[in-house]
């Protein structure tokens, strides 16, 4: 069984068409990137899920369960963690949590796993001290602690380090990492191209409300067919390229070629050859293979949607 099921979903506010006859499916047990611009329609599709919005047309599945039709079960298998600091100023974190709790039935039976949760994100010390007296990060990590009380099997992280410390950052991924080796499947929005590169097996890419991309992290990354082949000239070299190679050059800083070549067709062993022939000495070399941000890039146009 898969964690989501999304079939044939389509959302319109309107003339707007926030989504696009989407069709996607997570793996359970999966750690997944859900990627795009502002606009893309990925806030959409997690109110979909989340039953803040009904879609317009369509069908969405969390671990079996229809999130219209069987919206009890689905909203218990689902954590979400939002984007927005949303919160009472007057509540403790710890009279946060046992509300949260109780909107699922779950009493005092709980308090366990709100202790661990509270030490897990370094919230311990800080259990009874009201919301208005955090930091920006101790709310973040407060309300990653409320979309898990009920030990959900799917948990959505929606920009969950957007105004993060490094040294935060890290210990909220430990956390979230150790989730998914229990089991649990974790969906990530973020603009933060490199930690889902790092941490995500597959990735979804959505554009205006279209989904552009859904594959495996490494065969994404295979479909790009550019790479970047930067030298640092040496002062006695010469500037003037040979045809064939003054089409690959790209702009750089003064003492340096920057060459773009096709990852298939041209072989660096070559590429060198050829510049030795002409003159052109160089005292360092890098290679800077595609990542994620230029197959975001490209299949995004690297901007923001207008709608």
């Amino acid at each position: 069984m898969n964690a989501l099921e999304i079939e044939n979903l389509s959302k319109n506010y309107g003339s707007l068409q926030a989504l696009i006859e989407i069709d996607l499916s997570v793996a359970e047990g999966a750690f997944f990137a859900l990627l795009g611009p502002n606009g893309a329609g990925k806030s959409t599709l997690i109110n979909i899920l989340a039953g803040l919005t009904r879609a317009t047309s369509g069908t969405a599945e969390i671990l079996g369960h229809d999130v219209r039709k069987e919206w009890r079960q689905a909203r218990y298998k689902l954590g979400v963690v939002p984007q927005e600091l949303a919160y009472d100023p007057f509540f403790t974190i710890r009279e946060m949590l046992v509300l949260q709790s109780g909107y699922f039935g779950l009493g005092a039976g709980n308090r366990d796993w709100l202790d661990e949760l509270l030490e897990a994100l370094g919230l311990a010390d800080k259990a009874d001290t009201t919301m208005n007296h955090l930091s920006g990060g101790m709310k973040r990590r407060v309300l990653i602690a409320q979309a898990l009380v009920h030990r959900p099997p799917v948990v959505i992280l929606d920009e969950p380090t957007a105004g993060v410390d490094v040294a935060l950052r890290e210990r909220l991924w430990r956390f979230i990492r150790s989730l998914n080796r229990k089991g649990h499947t974790i969906i990530l929005t973020t603009h933060y191209l490199e930690e889902a590169e790092s941490m995500c097996g597959e990735i979804a890419i959505l554009d205006r409300g279209r989904l552009v991309a859904n594959a495996a992290k490494d065969v994404l990354l295979s479909r790009y067919r550019w790479r970047q082949l930067r030298l640092q000239l040496l002062p006695e070299s010469r500037l003037e390229l040979p045809a064939e190679l003054a089409l690959k050059q790209e702009a750089a800083p003064a003492g340096e070629l920057l060459l773009r070549l096709h990852r298939e067709q041209d072989h660096i062993g070559e590429v060198l050859a050829a510049l030795d022939g002409a003159g052109v000495k160089f005292s360092d070399l890098r290679i800077h293979e595609p990542g994620l941000t230029e197959i975001y890039s490209e299949l995004t146009g690297g901007g923001e949607n207008n709608d």
